[in-house]
């Protein structure tokens, strides 16, 4: 789930092609032309495969025997792994990810809320207090906010005592660092804080039924102001998202760089 984009002139092809796959430039089903793409890009054809290795790896390329590398359904895309996820939310895709975020959230945390007060540890408790603390130090540096805000949600999937529902964190922590930097980079949210200490607070008191709700009223908050974000400014999302790095592109090609 890590983010491989970024490392290096490798990582860089990888962003470079991903977010196109992922925008739309290249059509599903459409065969990549390694060669013309290494020209373009300035790199190797060695440079090339690897890269397209990751993004096999990520389901977004696939290659066959006498029909080459080509850009696979999207049913096949691995749309939890991080770079799959920034890249639509560089491409205009954002406000979906996002809506659909929101729901997971919706079905997931509530539940796992409730099961933490009945079955949390003080080891738990720890975790989540050293969160919740790191969330204060941290209002005015939104990259310190958002690991913050990453860290207390999966001590609190922890906290439920299911190792199952403990590694939901791989499915909602992704998509929920993108939502935390977007939001949190145009500095008109709220304070995370007292909604997230309602929680703990609740879990703390072995209160399921309190828990729930300071669940359900944080994701309230979290949509409204994710919402209002998205609503003042519809480019919003695609224009707080990290663009690709500089990439020098091959003269005289007739392809341009997105």
């Amino acid at each position: 789930m890590a983010s491989y984009s970024g490392r290096g002139v490798h990582g860089q092809v990888v962003h470079r092609l991903g977010a196109r796959i992922v925008g739309g430039t290249f059509a599903e089903g459409e065969i990549l032309d390694i060669g013309a793409l290494g020209a373009e890009l300035d790199v190797s054809l060695t440079v090339m495969r690897e890269a397209l290795k990751v993004l096999a790896g990520k389901g977004l390329t696939d290659a066959r025997q006498k029909r080459g590398t080509y850009v696979r359904e999207r049913a096949h895309w691995n749309l939890l792994d991080a770079d799959v996820i920034r890249w639509r939310m560089e491409t205009g895709d954002g406000a979906q990810l996002l809506r659909d975020l929101a729901d997971v959230r919706s079905v997931v945390e509530p539940a796992a809320a409730r099961r933490a007060a009945l079955h949390r540890t003080d080891a738990d408790l720890t975790a989540l207090r050293t969160a919740l603390d790191a969330m204060g130090r941290a209002r005015s540096d939104s990259v310190a906010v958002t690991e913050a805000d990453a860290a207390f949600h999966r001590a609190l999937l922890a906290a439920t005592g299911n190792e199952l529902l403990g590694r939901m964190d791989l499915l909602l922590e992704p998509g929920l660092k993108e939502r935390d930097r977007l939001v949190h980079a145009h500095g008109d949210a709220d304070d995370p804080v007292p909604s997230h200490r309602a929680v703990l607070d609740a879990v703390r008191d072995r209160d399921p039924a309190r828990a729930e709700a300071a669940m359900l009223a944080l994701l309230a908050k979290s949509a409204e102001d994710t919402d209002h974000l998205t609503s003042a400014s519809p480019n919003a999302v695609t224009a707080s998202a990290p663009g690709p790095t500089a990439f020098p592109t091959s003269r005289g090609s007739d392809r341009p760089a997105t």
